[in-house]
Parts: C-alpha cells; sequence; structure tokens
C-alpha cells in the first residue's frame, strides 16, 4: 500500500497525538438510561449538552454516530430512541439488503450439502487422492477451486463477514449489533478450526442472536449445544474412559476431552477468579460426555448435535459444589449449564465483562457488583443487566466518557456511518480489518478479540488506521460513496463544521493545528503557500477520522 502520510507529512502529528492520547481517558460526564421493553426511563442528572449526550449514546450503544441515527435521537428523544433499540421488530430495509447472501439461511446440513470440501468434490467425482502424489494433489486442488469459485467453502465466511459490516453500518436496531458482536466474542469460535468455517453463520444466526434479549442460561444452552462450539472446543470428541467404537465402525479418536470443560468454567461462566479446580474441569468434562455431531454422512441431520448415551459417563460427579448423581445421560450436562448460569460468580464476571464493553476498560466494583446483584434477582435477564449498566451513574461519568479505543471493527463501521453511504461491502474492505489485527470470525484463541483498549494501540496499527481515514474521505474505498458540506470563508470555521459531523465537537487544539499545517495554512487566512486555494475539505475529513479524538469512544 502507498503510504498516503508521505503526501501529507504533517498528519505524523496526529499519529504522534494518538500514540500519547490512546490510553489516557478523556474527561467528561453525562446520563441516560436503557430499559427493557415498556418500563419509563428515569434520567440521572448530567453536565453534557443534548448533543454530547447523543454522541456518547451513539458511540457506546451503536457502531458509532452517523447523521441518520442523530436524526432519529433528535426526533424520537434520547428515551424514545433507547425504547426502539430494545424493542421486538425487523429492520426491513436491512433485511432486503442482506437477501442476496444465500448462505445466511442455510441449515447445517445444507451448507455441507452446498460447499463441500474441494478434496471431498474430487473423491467423490472419481479421483483417486491416496494414489497421487502430494504435489499433483496440491495442484489438482488449486485448479479445482479456480474453476468452482462459488462453490467454494470460503464463500460462507465471505457473505457473512460481508453481513457483519452491513448489518454495523446501516442497521437501526444498532444496540442488537453491539450485543450481537459482543456475545459472539464471548462465546468465540474461530473459522480457521476444522470444520468451523462451514458452522459459523448458523452459530451466530442460532446460537447468539436469538438470545441477546433474552435469558443468560439459553445462550449458555444453545451455544454448548451448537456443532460450531463442539467442533472448535473438541467436545464432539469427547467420551468416557474406556469407550470404545463398536467392532467395524470408523470414528474420530476417542477419550475425555478437558478443552470445552475448561473454557466453560474459564469464560463462559465462572471466570478465572472464581477458584475451581483441575478437578472441576475434569468433573465438568465427564458430565458433557456424549455431547457430540452427527456424522452419517446421508443423514438429513449430517452436521448437527446429538448425544450419544453409550459415550456418556454415567457415573456421580460433583462439579464446584454441584452433586450430580449416578445414572443419567444428558441430563448431567444440561443441569451443569443450568447451574452455570446461575451460579453467583458468573453473574460477577458477566457483569465485568459487559461494563467493560458499555462503561470502562477497569469500571468500578461498585458498578459490577450492582449489576451482578441484578444479574442474580433477574435469573440472567439480559435486557434488565443492560438497563442497569445503562442507567447507572458510572455509565455516565466524566471519566467515562470518551476513555474506550475503538476495535478496528468499531473504528471502520464509525468512520463510513460518519461519513458515508454503504453502498455494498466488497473484499478489501475486510482485508482492512486484517492488516489492523480483527479478521472477522476469525480469532483463534478462545478468549475472542480485546475489550480493552491495550492490544489495539500500536504504531502501526494507528498509522493503518490514519490511512484508512484518507483513503475514505477521498472516496478511495469500494463501494463507499462520501460527499462534504460546502466549505466555510476560513479553515478553522471548515474545520470546526466539519468537526461536528465526524465528532460530535470541536477537535482538540493540537489536532486543529495538525490540520491547518497539513493544509499548509499557518495563519488561518486562507492563504496557503502564499496564496488563496480552495480548502480541501476531503482531507481534513480524513485528518480527523485519523485524530486521537476519532479513535476514542
Amino acid at each position: 500500500m502507498s503510504c498516503l502520510i508521505d503526501r501529507v507529512k504533517p498528519a505524523l502529528i496526529l499519529l504522534v497525538l494518538m500514540v500519547s492520547s490512546c490510553t489516557a481517558p478523556a474527561h467528561n460526564s453525562a446520563s441516560v438510561h436503557s430499559q427493557p421493553v415498556v418500563a419509563a426511563l428515569t434520567l440521572p442528572p448530567t453536565t453534557l449538552t443534548s448533543e454530547q449526550q447523543t454522541t456518547h449514546v451513539l458511540n457506546r450503544l451503536a457502531f458509532g454516530p452517523s447523521p441518520e441515527d442523530r436524526e432519529r435521537i433528535r426526533s424520537l428523544g434520547l428515551e424514545g430512541w433507547l425504547r426502539q433499540q430494545v424493542s421486538p421488530g425487523k429492520d426491513e430495509i436491512l433485511e432486503g439488503r442482506l437477501s442476496d447472501f444465500t448462505t445466511l439461511t442455510l441449515s447445517v446440513p445444507e451448507v455441507f450439502a452446498k460447499f463441500p470440501d474441494p478434496k471431498q468434490q474430487l473423491k467423490e467425482s472419481g479421483v483417486e487422492l491416496s494414489a497421487m502424489r502430494p504435489e499433483d494433489l496440491k495442484a489438482m486442488v488449486r485448479d479445482f477451486k479456480k474453476a468452482n469459485r462459488d462453490q467454494l467453502p470460503i464463500q460462507i465466511l465471505i457473505e457473512a463477514s460481508q453481513a457483519k459490516l452491513i448489518r454495523a453500518i446501516v442497521s437501526k436496531r444498532q444496540f442488537e449489533e453491539v450485543m450481537v458482536d459482543f456475545w459472539f466474542n464471548h462465546f468465540n469460535v474461530s473459522a480457521e478450526k476444522n470444520k468451523v468455517r462451514w458452522l459459523v453463520t448458523a452459530y451466530e444466526r442460532d446460537a447468539i442472536r436469538p438470545f441477546v434479549f433474552g435469558k443468560f442460561s439459553d445462550m449458555l444452552m444453545a451455544t454448548a449445544k451448537h456443532p460450531a462450539m463442539l467442533v472448535y472446543l473438541d467436545n464432539w470428541l469427547s467420551v468416557r474412559d474406556g469407550f470404545e467404537l463398536p467392532r467395524g465402525k470408523k470414528g474420530p479418536a476417542t477419550g475425555l476431552n478437558e478443552n470445552y470443560a475448561r473454557e466453560l468454567l474459564e469464560l463462559h461462566t465462572l471466570g478465572v477468579e472464581a477458584g475451581y479446580s483441575q478437578h472441576d474441569v475434569r468433573e465438568a468434562a465427564r458430565a458433557l460426555t456424549g455431547w457430540t455431531v452427527q456424522l452419517q454422512k446421508l443423514s438429513a441431520e449430517y452436521g448437527t448435535f446429538m448425544f450419544r448415551p453409550r459415550a456418556h459417563d454415567a457415573g456421580d460427579k460433583t462439579v464446584f459444589g454441584l452433586e450430580l448423581p449416578q445414572g443419567r445421560g444428558i441430563e448431567d450436562g444440561e443441569a451443569l449449564l443450568a447451574y452455570l448460569s446461575r451460579h453467583p460468580a458468573t453473574a460477577h464476571h458477566l457483569s465485568l465483562k459487559l461494563c467493560q464493553r458499555l462503561v470502562s476498560d477497569a469500571p468500578p466494583d461498585e458498578l459490577v457488583n450492582r449489576v451482578a446483584e441484578v444479574f442474580l434477582k433477574t435469573d440472567g435477564d439480559l435486557p434488565s443487566v443492560y438497563r442497569a449498566i445503562v442507567e447507572s451513574p458510572e455509565f455516565w461519568a466524566a471519566t467515562n466518557e470518551n476513555s474506550k479505543t475503538k476495535t478496528p471493527l468499531e473504528f471502520v463501521t464509525s468512520a463510513i456511518r460518519a461519513t458515508g453511504t454503504l453502498n455494498n461491502v466488497d473484499q478489501p474492505l475486510g482485508r482492512t480489518l486484517e492488516l489492523m489485527g480483527q479478521p472477522l470470525y476469525r480469532s483463534n484463541p478462545p478468549t475472542g478479540f480485546a475489550e480493552v483498549s491495550a492490544p489495539w494501540i500500536s504504531a502501526g496499527a494507528l498509522v493503518t488506521r490514519i490511512n484508512f481515514g484518507l483513503r475514505l474521505s477521498k472516496n478511495q474505498i469500494s463501494g463507499v460513496a462520501v460527499s462534504w458540506p460546502a466549505t466555510k470563508p476560513t479553515i478553522d470555521e471548515s474545520i470546526t463544521d466539519m468537526s461536528q459531523q465526524i465528532l460530535g465537537q470541536s477537535p482538540s487544539e493540537k489536532t486543529r493545528t495538525a490540520i491547518r499545517r497539513a493544509l499548509g495554512d499557518q495563519n488561518d487566512d486562507g492563504i496557503i503557500d502564499g496564496e488563496r486555494r480552495s480548502i480541501d475539505m476531503a482531507l481534513i475529513a480524513g485528518l480527523l477520522l485519523g485524530s486521537p479524538e476519532f479513535q476514542k469512544q
């Protein structure tokens, strides 16, 4: 990539400002509330203006402010907009835009049937793969992929990524998309692992999205039984000690596998600080033996969840205080998940993570404890938990507003929402996120992508962000169209006007000075390099997108 910064060297000042500011919280305050569906909101006192409140809400409960959402809040009021965000309903325009993505609605058996593995397709066409030299097989697979691009499994991931970006940028139900992103990350699976590429779309659609405004226990059960999670964390391989396949039967290697059980306790429910032991991990793994996927390729249920009673350890077990009597089957795992979903340690762990996403990287203990109490009192009712956070004074505290750094996904989507119109999502947009360190649906570790700021702050990553902002402002992002307001009489007025659209406020004096220098103006008299020139509004916009202020939310 040619470095646009070389052509606008004063923009390097912005990079210095970004590196120094992305680790330091800004100061402001605000107030407002969220609600489940019908309860009235009681807004606490705030020192923020209505525009500042709007910007804060759209930064935290949406993928950044857009002119359309700013207008919706002006029309509905802040409370009305929040009610709309948590009320049942569909975005018909969004659904229409997604209708061309055929993989989004395929069932698990259908997706395996429509997008078989290339080697499998060659084998079914009569090619003797085992008799071929490795280099010949590699060449044949390469040629097959070139000739059958639309039937390759990668198409599943391409459409899933495109749909995610469209939803984040244009959906009117922004808070739903923020929470889908949060919970997928919490229950992370990676399309890089084994057969998960075929399963990731159905996983988000069936195990995450239906439950973001429901009960946590239901989401936990849905993720545990989904083939994407079973394959990703290897529980589909886990069987009781001593289990052997019947003579003549072929299948995966056998033995107790603790991978899912460990992440279930450490990441999905109790949290690493809960004090569980290795014994608890092993006992949990025993309770979940026999939870696997249907491997009969001729079955209409191929690739879906199934329970194998013969592979289950039916002995008695004790997991973190829960006693599971002997002689049972799938009920062991179901009872364990129900128990963990309602445990006080789970309530605290989830409340901390949600507060980190919506409030600050280091939320105060008082807030986390109050939210955890709501979780326990409502049996894990997620809308009630969200409301407790958004209604809290801490959500609107001066030290927490603009205190978080945007992830690459949040940066890219908020930049487009603030400045342009998304006509379509081309693959280069997804590759931009890869360059920034966040390839969609491909976070390899079970922890998912970081929710806190530090991992996203580096000189290289910030250079990539500045370059993206400059390219976007010059209409160089395929599929996105941007336009700018008319110039004002002076450069300072033009910067202020553009800042209101992109930042929702005036920029800092350091950012303003950096932009003026990049424009070649030292005195704000409209004289650039000794002559009066037109003011480059696109350059102003690009530098604002690369400014320290825009990296914050």
